[in-house]
């Protein structure tokens, strides 16, 4: 058999979908494991019965919840989903708890259902989440909220980075406890150094990579920030 039917042959180790949900369209990712079919969302922040049909659409087990950060667009129905599926919740770092301890009350100001939940395992710089048979890296990413996460599957040169970065734009900083500088150091000191290549998942509107926003974000473009 030559290589390149062996290459035809061979399903990538992960797939991905992703799911605008709430009023604020935050995207929600599901991604699964092609070898085991199970999977996580990352940041289901609503709209679960649209989450619910997506997975069950891909033939997809839903083994637990990954959190980048506390904000209720991005997980104030995290915990009331957990609690429907039978499975854990992972992250964000808990620097981000008095986000989740008021996603009740932040509900209510943006028309999202919100409950507080406590994650079954808080996430720091340097852990590893599993999924079926893949592993993810977690980088600490703070700025936009003190405990923002990324997931980075290296493999697959595929990062969920959340409200960290954007196409053409990155993370508002004026919420308590943001600070802009950490933003921009977060995200030229852990994510370009995870490759130009590596395409990225943003917490709202497309997708891009991180060679394009090197060359043309203009808030963090080589060419800015060298100014």
């Amino acid at each position: 058999m030559s290589l390149r039917h062996i290459h035809l042959m061979t399903q990538p180790p992960l797939k991905a979908a992703i799911v605008p949900v709430t009023p604020l369209q935050q995207n929600c990712t599901l991604f699964w494991c092609t070898q085991t079919m199970r999977g996580a969302f990352v940041d289901p922040g609503g709209d679960l019965p649209v989450l619910r049909r997506a997975a069950q659409q891909h033939g997809v087990t839903i083994e637990k919840i990954l959190v980048t950060h506390g904000h209720i667009d991005h997980c104030g129905q995290a915990g009331i989903l957990a609690e429907e599926l039978g499975v854990p919740i992972e992250g964000p770092h808990e620097e981000d708890r008095f986000w989740i301890d008021k996603l009740q009350s932040d509900g209510v100001k943006y028309g999202i259902e919100g409950r507080p939940f406590e994650p079954d395992r808080w996430l720091v710089d340097g852990d590893r989440v599993t999924v079926g048979d893949l592993t993810l890296d977690v980088y600490h990413c703070p700025g936009h909220t003190p405990g923002h996460v990324v997931f980075h599957h290296a493999p697959s040169k595929l990062a969920i980075v959340g409200d960290v970065l954007f196409q053409g734009s990155v993370g508002r900083t004026d919420f308590p406890r943001g600070n802009h500088q950490q933003l921009i150091d977060a995200i030229t000191g852990k994510l370009w150094p995870l490759g130009g290549d590596t395409a990225f998942v943003p917490g709202h509107g497309p997708m891009s990579n991180f060679a394009h926003e090197r060359r043309s974000n203009p808030f963090v473009a080589d060419s800015v920030l060298a100014r």
